[in-house]
């Protein structure tokens, strides 16, 4: 019966993200075509109605993948997310009314294949039973201290010259070292069932940790800024392959490297297995970034873009 009910919130929690990248990559390119957003621009979008319905989509795929997640193995609940990828290549060939090429579908077969064979593989070798330590959540907070400002600072100084891929490799570099993150917190809310009411506070203050919370909100915030990015110079269609091939890719290879999530004596094989997946993957998003229609026109001055409401 939770497999089920999972199932459903995975389901539906693909249509939202893949609607909602679909509503906000329109708003974006509509209104500021390629020429990138600012600072007015991320403020004016705040007040774009189909923007924040976008906006909202996100946030309640995010929600629902969450309580997926809560009632299923992630085996059974990633790969059905990874369908968002096909959702919204469909959206966006319906609200373009142009046919989806030989070479789009298979970029994003490729996308698909490679993501949900690394993510079955990577879930048979991880060790989710080992306990973290203070040294590895440090040396997380380290990568992501270092992610968050090297990424920044080439984002401020390229800022007009990245391309659309260069946006999402940093989003989904960004939401892997969140998940690693989200992870480390709940572990930490894991002991709250064993607290009495008196020590809550002193727990909240010395066990919960706020470094970790400050990590998140920070890297959630600037991957978001990329994701924007990302929407006004390439379709959603890339967005969305970028971060479900991409941000499993981070939160396993932390986890295995950092965390120690990986199970003694697996067999070589399963790596070998991993990396191939992986090169798929990467390659199905190079493709669908070169091949997608979207990716080789002017958004600016796309008729059918401009006629969207």
């Amino acid at each position: 019966m939770n497999t089920a009910l999972a199932i459903s919130f995975a389901l539906a929690s693909a249509v939202c993200l893949a609607w909602g990248a679909e509503r906000q990559g329109g708003a974006v390119r509509r209104d500021h075509g390629q020429e990138g957003l600012g600072a007015r621009g991320m403020l004016a979008l705040l007040r774009h109605p189909r923007w924040l319905f976008g906006l909202v989509l996100m946030g309640l795929g995010t929600v629902l993948n969450v309580v997926a997640l809560a009632l299923a193995p992630i085996t059974v609940v990633q790969p059905i997310g990874a369908l968002a990828l096909v959702i919204t290549t469909l959206l966006g060939a319906s609200a373009s009314r142009t046919r989806i090429s030989r070479r789009l579908g298979l970029s994003v077969l490729a996308c698909l294949v490679g993501s949900f064979g690394f993510v079955l593989l990577g879930v048979k070798v991880r060790n989710d039973a080992v306990a973290v330590t203070e040294g590895q959540t440090r040396v997380v907070m380290i990568l992501t201290a270092a992610a968050i400002v090297g990424l920044g600072a080439v984002s401020a100084a390229l800022r007009r010259r990245i391309p659309a891929f260069g946006y999402v490799i940093g989003a989904g570099v960004l939401y892997g070292l969140v998940a690693v993150q989200v992870k480390l917190i709940a572990s930490s809310l894991m002991l709250l069932p064993h607290r009495s009411a008196q020590s809550i506070w002193e727990w909240a203050l010395n066990e919960v940790p706020w470094l970790v919370v400050l990590g998140v909100v920070a890297a959630a915030v600037l991957g978001g800024w990329f994701v924007q990015q990302a929407y006004s110079s390439g379709p959603p269609d890339l967005v969305i392959a970028g971060l479900t091939v991409i941000d499993p890719f981070v939160g396993v290879a932390v986890g295995i490297a950092v965390l120690n999530e990986l199970k003694p004596g697996f067999p070589p094989l399963i790596g070998v297995a991993m990396g191939l997946s992986a090169a798929l993957a990467m390659v199905g998003v190079l493709a669908l970034a070169r091949f997608h229609p979207d990716a080789q026109r002017s958004p600016a001055g796309d008729p059918e873009l401009l006629k969207q409401p």
